[in-house]
């Protein structure tokens, strides 16, 4: 065979290769610096592959490593693998559900085969020294340096293998879906299915941590931004209890995993189970208003923050709803409004005006009003033009009598430092997010800022004209802000509102698909479009009969449209 011409972006070079050579043969001409084993993928084309990829034809391709998010989701996949091994060794008749995303990690579990009579799993509690004895067992074959391979496999022999290793959500999810063969993975002669590459070897894996956690224990990895080392605990105990109360409602719906809900889909069963959560949201929202009015001697400020796409909009719009059946008179206040004008923002390390910043509010104004109106005394609240950037007057004034609350939402909301003069008993604060615990199947999850990416995309091209790729583009930084600005300070919230809802991937998968396939190859977005549509592709779509049984009060119509709040 001839050789081949390769450009590899790390280098900004033309490689003339044989014909066949791998991914991990050609990173060691085109990336000599590299520490060892710190690539741990390719884009090929802007298409993630793994390092054991043979090249046939002229590509592009990029090496990646643990800082890029692909990189970087390469090696949890392959950690898991790992993790399901130590547990399959230890315990063989047991099932390891790598259940959903923490603030440092990922939440497992050791489970029967057998659930309870109510539906819940059956749980195994292991003890500390049972999790030190698999994070040592993880330690063994991390050090054996084992490979992993890749099988293209018929679907019934897949099928066969995962019914005999009990792990039901997974065949339910491959039953579900029309395909002839499945790629499964192996690793010292144990099989499982992954959406996406796997590291080379279990040799790159030396970093990581298991932490007991509430039932299970947390699977700990560098976090972004700290590639080499795994850090301490953050044990933030509201958020995962709402993520541990929607894998209830999971459990009590018999919606564990994405087969299940595929499976209620084909049976006719969505509507039932769009009611049914629809029925949780509304009950949850009670629960939180009936927590203000136990307080309305005190409380008079209502604070929402959350991150982008979780529906706070909705959530501030139906908390007041619940809290006018409970006799108290909500009255809103939109946190944009006190910007400080624009020359006087804050600018981040590119020169650029950062409006996610602390700085870019007028704290000292915001605060004077909150405590003039909480003294009983009228005010004139302000209206920010973004276009002039500055702050306007137009006679909008406002007082707080007896049975008022007001309710403001923002990304600052839960900060103590945004509201430093005021009297802390007289502010309740809420979390909104979309925290859903749904997973692919047992042993991979769906990630938190999938969910929301795809409710974002979706409203921003509908209300915005932006197109996909350009949410996708600008997701990473907003993430960035969502970290600096927004989770650090989840643990103040004196409630959190779980937005996810069960049957809603079905209802996302419907708009963002065709929005998906606009994006085309020599994007730079498309190596992220294509990882959705195969995360897609595993989920069934609603039809447009079924999505119209969608309430108009749902906090879904707030990215879909048709919310008549």
């Amino acid at each position: 065979m001839e050789d081949i011409r390769i450009f590899c972006e790390n280098d900004s070079c033309d490689h003339i290769i044989p014909y066949g050579t791998t991914l991990r043969q050609l990173s060691k001409t085109a990336c000599p610096s590299a520490e060892d084993r710190s690539i741990i993928a390719a884009l090929v084309d802007n298409t993630l592959k793994e390092l054991d990829y043979k090249v046939h034809e002229p590509r592009v391709v990029r090496f990646i490593d643990y800082d890029h998010p692909d990189g970087r989701r390469t090696y949890i996949r392959s950690l898991c693998f790992v993790l399901q091994n130590a547990v399959n060794e230890i315990y063989p008749d047991k099932v390891l559900v790598i259940d959903y995303n923490l603030p440092s990690g990922l939440y497992c579990e050791i489970r029967e085969t057998t659930p309870l009579e109510d539906g819940r799993p059956a749980l195994y509690f292991a003890t500390d020294e049972e999790i030190a004895a698999i994070k040592a067992k993880m330690a063994e074959i991390i050090a054996k340096d084992l490979p992993f391979s890749k099988v293209k496999m018929p679907k019934e022999e897949a099928l066969k293998l995962f019914k005999a290793k009990h792990q039901t959500e997974k065949v339910q999810l491959l039953q579900g879906i029309e395909r002839f063969t499945y790629d499964v993975y192996f690793l010292d002669g144990k099989a499982d299915t992954f959406y996406g590459p796997l590291a080379p070897s279990t040799g790159y894996l030396n970093i990581f941590d298991l932490t007991a956690f509430k039932e299970g224990f947390c699977l700990q990895y560098p976090m972004d931004g700290c590639s080499g080392k795994v850090l301490p605990m953050k044990r933030q105990s509201k958020i995962a209890t709402a993520l541990g109360e929607h894998s209830d409602w999971c459990a009590i719906m018999d919606t564990k995993g994405v087969g299940s809900l595929n499976k209620k889909v084909l049976e006719g069963k969505i509507v039932d189970l769009i009611n049914l959560s629809e029925a949780l949201h509304e009950r949850r929202y009670a629960k939180i208003a009936d927590m203000i009015y136990k307080r309305r001697e005190t409380v008079k400020i209502v604070f929402i923050a959350g991150p982008s796409s979780s529906g706070k909009t909705s959530t501030s719009k139906r908390l007041a709803i619940q809290c006018r059946i409970l006799g108290l008179n909500p009255k809103v206040i939109e946190l944009d409004n006190y910007f400080v004008n624009r020359e006087d923002t804050p600018r981040d390390e590119n020169g650029e005006y950062d409006f996610e910043a602390l700085g870019a509010m007028d704290l000292a104004f915001l605060g004077e009003q909150l405590n003039d109106l909480l003294a009983g005394k009228e005010v004139e609240i302000p209206k920010f033009d973004f276009k002039e950037g500055r702050r306007t007057f137009a006679g909008k004034k406002m007082q707080l009598h007896e049975k008022d609350i007001l309710i403001m939402e923002g990304i600052h909301a839960l900060n103590p430092a945004m509201i430093p003069g005021v009297d802390p008993t007289k502010v309740f604060r809420v979390y909104a997010s979309a925290l859903t615990s749904l997973s692919l199947d047992e042993n991979n999850n769906i990630s938190t800022s999938d969910n929301r990416m795809l409710r974002r995309m979706i409203r921003d091209n509908r209300t915005r004209g932006i197109n996909p790729e350009n949410t996708i583009m600008m997701w990473q930084s907003v993430r960035r802000g969502e970290n600096h600005n927004i989770f650090p300070f989840q643990e103040n919230a004196d409630a959190v509102f779980n937005s996810a809802h069960i049957f809603e991937l079905p209802v996302l998968k419907y708009y963002a698909e065709p929005l998906l396939r606009r994006i085309m190859p020599s994007s730079p977005a498309y190596t992220e479009a294509v990882r959705m549509l195969k995360f897609l592709s595993y989920i069934i779509a609603l039809s447009p009969s079924e999505i119209a049984a969608i309430p108009p009060t749902s906090i879904l119509r707030e990215f879909i449209d048709g919310q008549t709040l």
